[in-house]
C-alpha cells in the first residue's frame, strides 16, 4: 500500500464530511497523523445532472460510476459513499468491505408553511427527487403536489427558502452529520416513513484482494451495521430494485437477533405490500432474499408492471 491512503468521494459537502469520518477512524484506530491521507474529490455524472430525476437518467450508479473507475485504476485505495446510494450490483472487481455505525436511519421533515405534512394545507408542494419518497407522501397525503427535487442538501434548503416547496424530506442521518439538525420541523417514524435500504450507513468500497487496505479496515468495520445492510442489501437485489423502484427496508440487530421489515409500493402511492421477518443475524442476507420472495408472491408479478 501506498505511504498516503487516498480515499475517493463525491465533493458534496456531506460526501466530504462521511470521507473525513472515516479519515478520522482511521487515524484513531491505527494512530495515523491526518498527513497519511489524501481525500480525494471525484465529481459524478449524478452530481452533475440537475435537471431530471435520476431514474430517467441512468439510477443509482450515476453517483458511483467515476469514483468506481478511479478504484479499479489504482487512483484512489478506497471509496466512501452513501450506502443508500450504491447499487446491489457492483463492478467486477470491487466489494464493500466496512461499513461505519449507522446514523438515525429516520427521515426528517423540513417544513417552511407547516411543520409536519399532515399540516400542509391541500395542494401544497412537496419537494423530492426519491420515488420511495414521492409514493410515500403520495400515501399520506394524496392531495398534496409532489414535485421533482435535486441538488445536495444545501441546494434543496436554499430552494426551500426561495419558495419552490412548502417542505421537503431529507435522511436525518445526512442532516446530523451536517450539523444541520436544527432544521428539521418533523422527525417521521421508520413505521409511518420506513427508510431505504442502507440509509443512515457509510460504506467503504474496495479493490477485492486489496489485503493492506482490508486489513485497515477491520479496526474500523460495524459489524452490526454490516449485517442489517447484507440483508437490506439482498431484499433490494432480489427484488431488482433501481431509483426506479420505490423500495422500502431496514434490518435491526439486538442481541444476535435480525428483524427486518420491508415494503413495496407503487409510485403513486396507491398500493402496497409489506414484509416482516426475523432470524439469526449471521442469517442476513437469506432473510432479505426470502422476506423479498414473500413480499413479491404476495403483490404477484402483475403490481410491477409498468413501474419496474
Amino acid at each position: 500500500m501506498q505511504t498516503t491512503l487516498k480515499i475517493g468521494t463525491r465533493g458534496s459537502p456531506l460526501a466530504l464530511a462521511q470521507a473525513h469520518e472515516t479519515q478520522a477512524r482511521l487515524m484513531a484506530a491505527h494512530g495515523l497523523p491526518a498527513e497519511a491521507f489524501e481525500v480525494v474529490v471525484i465529481s459524478t455524472s449524478g452530481d452533475r445532472i440537475q435537471d431530471r430525476p435520476l431514474s430517467e437518467a441512468g439510477g443509482k450508479g450515476l453517483f458511483t460510476k467515476e469514483i468506481e473507475e478511479a478504484l479499479l485504476a489504482g487512483a484512489i485505495d478506497i471509496a466512501v459513499h452513501s450506502s443508500k446510494d450504491m447499487p446491489t450490483q457492483l463492478p467486477d472487481g470491487l466489494e464493500l468491505s466496512a461499513f461505519l455505525p449507522r446514523e438515525d436511519a429516520r427521515d426528517a421533515y423540513v417544513g417552511k408553511a407547516a411543520k409536519t405534512i399532515a399540516d400542509l394545507p391541500r395542494g401544497a408542494k412537496v419537494g423530492s427527487s426519491s420515488l420511495r419518497r414521492q409514493a410515500l407522501i403520495r400515501r399520506m397525503r394524496p392531495d398534496l403536489d409532489v414535485v421533482m427535487f435535486r441538488g445536495n442538501v444545501q441546494t434543496r434548503l436554499r430552494k426551500l427558502d426561495e419558495g419552490v416547496a412548502a417542505g421537503t424530506i431529507l435522511a436525518y442521518a445526512g442532516l446530523k452529520r451536517l450539523g444541520l439538525d436544527h432544521v428539521v420541523t418533523d422527525l417521521i417514524p421508520l413505521d409511518v416513513f420506513p427508510p431505504a435500504p442502507g440509509q443512515g450507513a457509510i460504506g467503504i468500497e474496495t479493490r477485492i484482494g486489496d489485503r493492506a487496505v482490508e486489513k485497515m479496515l477491520v479496526a474500523i468495520h460495524d459489524v452490526p451495521t454490516g449485517q442489517a445492510l447484507a440483508c437490506e442489501r439482498a431484499f433490494l437485489a432480489a427484488l431488482d430494485g433501481s431509483c426506479r423502484t420505490p423500495i422500502a427496508g431496514y434490518a435491526a440487530i439486538e442481541g444476535g437477533k435480525l428483524s427486518f421489515a420491508g415494503l413495496i409500493i407503487s409510485p403513486d402511492g396507491t398500493q402496497s405490500h409489506t414484509i416482516e421477518l426475523q432470524g439469526p443475524a449471521q442469517d442476513a442476507a437469506r432473510i432479505g432474499t426470502e422476506a423479498a420472495g414473500t413480499v413479491r408472491a404476495k403483490a404477484g408479478e402483475k403490481f410491477f408492471d409498468g413501474w419496474l
